[in-house]
């Protein structure tokens, strides 16, 4: 096979100096895009196989397209590749390399397209399946959290409202509470899914092509659904990659959320959970401390990925219809959040396999500020058929007593709550038993052990 080695780039006849070497290097998103390779052979392979359908190409150059490509496919795979900035990304570069191995017949390879339209079906391509993994890495993390729940259910912690002490709950309400906000997250991503399944290849640079092309074939071939109705909006469009980064800085808000309240819970403040060696570091002047640096990357990485987003935002804000070099940045800031929230979610399962829940200290916290005195206000309702905020005066009464006594609410006698309402009973003092208070929330929704079980079963059937 006849060789080409003239390294001068395609537009060279037109463009007759070589850019300068400052250019070069801010032009190229080779170093970049290059892990798009996979997406962009397999892409130029079905596209070079439509041009034979519609006998465009004949069969002969086709057959050395497709050998040169899966040469070229094994070459990057085994680390045998040369990549050169001159080349500027990864579509330009394979080609070049085409050109080295079967002269000039690579150049029917770009027949009928556009590096426009190409990029853009790799990028999705790509997106495709790291939006895939990105679901799996959901999946997983809510399985672990519901194992977690199952073995957390009669569990008592306090709630916190405003950071003080409110209803108690159970530990495994709690977690769950992750369990919603991740399947949240995960039909984000599949909604994406959807929105990535329009064809750009055939475009071309902005208006679409004289040549008799298939589009649907090339779809059918790729697993999209169909292809792209107009070229301008073809080139133009990014809203799949702020789909993508919106729905990465929500899930990244969501593990970081989860992060501050186990750093807090983590302090010798509230002293509620214990993380294991495993996840801590040590203190490079305390030799006591064992600090919760897994957590804290978690929190500070969230910033990052909500930066990307901004990003992208910035750089679409006013821009022409049109491909320009402005969205060459697109693929870097997708790439980069791809790979945070992939290890957050898995950091995020390293935190809950390495834990130690403090019950005796859960305990006494949620038995510390008063925590089950609505229940009271809602047993008067429910019993005398006061008016709510009556219920509320009476209640606040009794906790001033408590409070004055220096008592908790279930250290009160009847004799003592009966000086604030002579038609208080023995049942009242029931009510201020955290683990009842936690029975009594059956309301759909509600943290009582009866519903979590229920809602366990539900998140394992959709899981």
């Amino acid at each position: 096979m006849s060789k080409n080695k003239n390294n001068k780039p395609v537009w060279s006849t037109r463009i007759k100096k070589k850019s300068s070497n400052l250019f070069t290097k801010v032009g190229s998103s080779l170093n970049i895009d290059k892990r798009l390779y996979k997406q962009d052979i397999k892409a130029s392979i079905v596209h070079v196989e439509m041009l034979l359908k519609k006998k465009i190409i004949p069969l002969q150059v086709k057959n050395k397209i497709v050998w040169g490509l899966r040469k070229i496919f094994n070459e990057i795979s085994k680390k045998k590749f040369t990549f050169n900035n001159q080349a500027e990304d990864i579509h330009m570069s394979i080609e070049k390399r085409l050109f080295e191995l079967l002269g000039e017949d690579a150049g029917f390879i770009h027949t009928a397209r556009s590096r426009n339209d190409q990029v853009l079906v790799d990028f999705k391509l790509w997106m495709m399946e790291a939006t895939e993994d990105i679901i799996k890495e959901i999946d997983t993390t809510i399985n672990l959290i519901i194992k977690l729940a199952e073995k957390n259910i009669f569990n008592v912690m306090p709630s916190f409202t405003h950071l003080k002490n409110a209803q108690p709950i159970s530990f495994a309400h709690y977690i769950l509470a992750y369990v919603e906000m991740l399947t949240r997250d995960r039909k984000r991503f599949v909604n994406n899914k959807e929105q990535l399944l329009e064809n750009p290849l055939g475009v071309a640079a902005v208006a679409g092509t004289s040549f008799d092309i298939d589009r649907q074939y090339t779809t059918n071939k790729l697993k999209f659904k169909n292809p792209t109705g107009n070229s301008i909006d073809t080139v133009s469009d990014r809203d799949f990659v702020l789909d993508f980064l919106y729905s990465i800085s929500v899930c990244s808000n969501h593990i970081s959320r989860f992060a501050e309240e186990f750093i807090l819970w983590n302090s010798d403040a509230f002293d509620l959970i214990k993380l294991k060696d495993k996840v801590v570091t040590g203190s490079s002047i305390m030799p006591q401390k064992k600090n919760p640096d897994t957590l804290e990357y978690l929190r500070g990485k969230t910033g990052i990925v909500y930066g990307n987003l901004f990003s992208m935002l910035t750089i679409l804000k006013g821009l022409p219809l049109s491909y320009f070099k402005d969205l060459q940045d697109d693929k870097e800031l997708a790439f980069k959040s791809f790979d945070q929230i992939k290890i957050s979610l898995q950091l995020m399962r390293e935190i809950l396999n390495n834990f130690v829940i403090n019950k005796k200290k859960m305990i006494k916290l949620a038995e510390t500020g008063y925590t089950t005195a609505t229940d009271l206000a809602d047993y008067i309702v429910r019993e005398y058929k006061y008016p709510f905020r009556k219920a509320y005066l009476i209640t606040s009464k009794i906790v001033n007593l408590a409070e004055k006594k220096g008592k908790t609410l279930n250290q009160l006698t009847i004799n003592e709550i009966k000086l604030v309402d002579k038609k208080l009973d023995e049942n009242a003092l029931k009510l201020f038993n955290i683990e009842n208070s936690v029975k009594s929330k059956k309301s759909y929704g509600g943290t009582s052990f009866e519903n979590i079980k229920k809602m366990i079963k539900k998140y394992k059937k959709h899981v």
